[in-house]
């Protein structure tokens, strides 16, 4: 496993499915859990702040009124989306720290390298 703590896969994911704006959201949700909240930089930290930056890509859609189907579809897919955020902060919270985990500046040196 490589210092940082996190598959290459999990990276590429990162880079060719969220926007810039999305990504630098993800960046200060990671950086806050590290250094504010304590959690420790590993995998459930990264999908923790995953399903958070999609809980706001949703949060920014407005459909029309109009459209029942689609408000039905945001509706359900941010409840999934949120008891994933609820599991994982669960499992981060399960770790947490009193101080910064020394790997979290590699975590998001890593991911915000193109």
């Amino acid at each position: 496993m490589q210092s940082h703590a996190l598959r290459k896969e999990l990276k590429e994911r990162f880079l060719a499915e969220l926007t810039p704006v999305e990504k630098a959201f993800f960046l200060r949700t990671a950086g806050f859990a590290i250094y504010e909240s304590g959690y420790r930089a590993t995998e459930d930290l990264f999908h923790y702040c995953w399903f958070l930056t999609l809980r706001e890509r949703l949060r920014e859609m407005c459909p029309d009124p109009e459209q029942g189907y689609l408000r039905f579809v945001l509706v359900e897919g941010t409840r999934q989306i949120d008891d994933a955020v609820k599991l994982y902060r669960e499992r981060l919270e399960s770790s947490r720290q009193f101080v910064p985990d020394m790997g979290g500046s590699a975590f998001l040196d890593y991911l915000s390298e193109e």
